[in-house]
């Protein structure tokens, strides 16, 4: 068994035939093989390695070049994609070695942090991963926005194909990158695959020009539900001309769905509005996301609380040493200590990726075999790395 990197039409052959028998309807048509083509220019800046043997292909991975926030700070971060393998080579270690190779790669680098959509978080768990809130799945019938509609709302909406707006949809999710945490991009030959493929209307809400919201949608057939993508707005405002929007089209459709970021409240959107607010996992095909740090460079400079506390990290491939973690300065900083004076916990690198996203308290993390974290070091995490709550914008 060997490893290689794939490029171009190699793809066609190796990585992408994989990938369709995990995750579409299988066998494929003639038809949707000959598909595989049109989607090379999108997967031109990956990262894909594949195991092979007598010139079969095992196993393959993928790595997409990607930023993203992590507490207020833009990072390269390898969003790992396209996890296959050959149904007569699987449990055999194949995709293990592959990550491992991956991301040794993608952090040498320069891409302190991962994240991905996992088959099953359990297997994910063991390279370091760490679980995210998964976005809300929010559905109400364009009837309970009927109040809306008698009121004067300053702004304007726009409303154009998804290929006409894409400037305007690209810059506002890069606004979206630099003020939320958690909040992912693909590149930019990735990201232009919703310009050219122009399945969706784009709603845009403006105030004095400026976009303050967007959502990309389709509507499936009279009667029926307009499917909406992600709702990104930057204040309630920008929400309110979006829903107006939705209001109109109420002798037109039943029912408007549409996701939003795990931290939103729908039910407080309106008074007395029906909404259904979902967000369910499942294994293997509707999981929440997952992260990790890849390297301790993503931490230095991240605004912190204060706390200063010793962390030793265990079990890892990427992530080892003692390190003292200083937040004093408002900054956070990865110092020398003599004094040996500063609490020590012992961390997982899920453990320490838990903190940096903010998504567990330092005293849940024992109780996930995540670490060994005594009350004095919990207190001093706990300043350090205040909750968050991430929200991981891009769909892999």
């Amino acid at each position: 068994m060997t490893i290689r990197r794939v490029t171009d039409d190699d793809r066609l052959t190796t990585s992408f035939p994989l990938a369709a028998y995990a995750f579409e309807s299988s066998p494929l048509s003639a038809a949707r093989t000959a598909e595989f083509r049109d989607y090379l220019p999108y997967n031109q800046g990956n990262r894909t390695l594949i195991a092979e043997e007598d010139g079969t292909t095992l196993a393959a991975v993928s790595a997409i070049p990607m930023r993203q926030n992590l507490r207020g700070v833009v990072l390269p971060m390898a969003g790992v994609a396209g996890v296959a393998t050959h149904p007569l080579a699987r449990r055999q270690g194949h995709v293990r070695t592959l990550l491992h190779q991956l991301l040794d790669e993608m952090r040498d680098e320069g891409h302190p942090l991962s994240a991905l959509y996992p088959f099953r978080p359990s297997f994910y768990a063991r390279f370091g991963y760490v679980g995210l809130p998964k976005p809300r799945r929010v559905t109400f019938t364009p009837a309970n926005l009927g109040s809306l509609l008698r009121v004067d709302l300053p702004g304007e909406v726009g409303w154009e194909r998804v290929a006409a707006g894409y400037p305007a949809w690209r810059a506002f999710t890069e606004r979206n990158l630099q003020e939320r945490h958690g909040f992912a991009i693909f590149p930019d030959y990735r990201a232009v695959g919703m310009r050219d493929r122009d399945e969706y209307w784009l709603l845009t809400a403006r105030v004095g020009g400026e976009v303050t919201g967007a959502v990309t949608y389709r509507i499936d057939e009279h009667g029926g539900t307009l499917h909406g993508n992600e709702l990104l707005v930057t204040d309630p405002l920008a929400r309110a001309l979006l829903l107006q929007f939705f209001a109109r089209h109420v002798d037109q459709i039943e029912r408007v769905t549409v996701q939003v970021p795990p931290d939103e409240l729908p039910e407080l959107w309106l008074t007395d509005l029906d909404v259904h607010v979902e967000a369910r996992t499942a294994v293997p095909g509707s999981s929440a996301p997952m992260a990790r740090l890849l390297s301790l460079d993503a931490l230095s400079g991240l605004p912190a609380g204060p706390g200063r506390v010793r962390i030793e990290l265990t079990g890892d491939r990427w992530l080892a040493g003692t390190h003292l973690l200083d937040g004093t300065t408002g900054a956070l900083e990865l110092v020398d200590d003599t004094t040996g004076r500063a609490p020590t916990a012992t961390l997982t690198a899920a453990g320490l990726s838990a903190l940096a996203y903010g998504v567990l308290d330092p005293a849940e993390l024992p109780l996930r075999g995540l670490g060994e974290v005594p009350v004095d070091a919990a207190s001093e995490l706990r300043g350090l790395f205040p909750r968050r709550v991430p929200y991981l914008f891009a769909d892999f």
